[in-house]
């Protein structure tokens, strides 16, 4: 079971918890706006251990859980989305189009997710896999700020995901951080999907500056990530076919 994270942010209308789970170091994220009378709010990447406190959470808070969202095809856990749909009826899982997984909502570069008055909109990040999208909060007067990227395995603090397998490219994943991800408002926050060194949060900014990977020019990036040389994922081989059917198989 994930232990809980005590940060959390709120503007006048945006409620936000991030959540760990400490087995695969996943953070969860779940934001609702509470200045609509629904109070509607979403997960973004859900832990299938962890779905009972992350629920609960969502009860006591008085939320209204609309959407459970991915951004991308997991490879080191199983998704939370389809126990999700099983405990709370009316709930839609979230993915992109091009991850080619099970969901109720495919999403695609520049689609707009809205919870409420407030919304997300949707990067496509591909790279560490090809389905990968980050999820930012909306540019506008009446949304949140600083804006909040929520970047999955795209980018992480000092780090990025790796390229090895489920259609991963190196030159791909540097190009999706430096065209959607780097040209966000400097201050913008980035929430990561993992963290496995207690890091929390980063900025856009902090990341262009001391990135240890994504700093360097494209060449030197790929051969980088070519020489990782990590091990194949304990998980994998549960946690993707899982995953490609919204974590709940037959």
């Amino acid at each position: 079971m994930g232990s809980f994270s005590t940060l959390s942010r709120s503007s006048s209308r945006l409620l936000f918890r991030q959540l760990f789970e400490n087995e695969s170091f996943t953070y969860t994220y779940l934001l609702a706006d509470i200045s609509h009378p629904d109070k509607p709010a979403l997960l973004i990447d859900p832990v299938d251990r962890a779905v009972d406190r992350d629920l609960n959470l969502v009860r006591e808070l008085g939320l209204k859980l609309i959407y459970a969202m991915n951004t991308h095809v997991h490879a080191d856990h199983i998704t939370g989305t389809g126990l999700i749909k099983g405990k709370v009826p009316g709930v839609k899982s979230v993915i992109s189009k091009a991850s080619g997984s099970k969901a109720d909502v495919f999403v695609e570069h520049g689609d707009k997710i809205s919870f409420g008055n407030l919304f997300l909109e949707v990067r496509a990040t591909p790279g560490h896999t090809v389905g990968c999208v980050t999820y930012v909060t909306g540019d506008g007067p009446d949304q949140p700020q600083p804006r909040m990227a929520f970047t999955g395995d795209a980018l992480l603090v000092r780090g990025c995901g790796r390229t090895d397998f489920q259609g991963g490219s190196s030159e791909q994943l540097y190009k999706s951080v430096h065209s959607q991800i780097f040209t966000l408002p400097k201050e913008t926050l980035v929430y990561p999907g993992h963290d496995y060194k207690g890091f929390t949060v980063t900025t856009v900014g902090e990341e262009m500056l001391y990135n240890p990977r994504l700093t360097k020019d494209e060449e030197t990036f790929g051969s980088i990530m070519q020489n990782l040389n990590l091990p194949y994922p304990d998980m994998i081989d549960v946690a993707l076919p899982a995953n490609m059917v919204c974590g709940l198989q037959d």
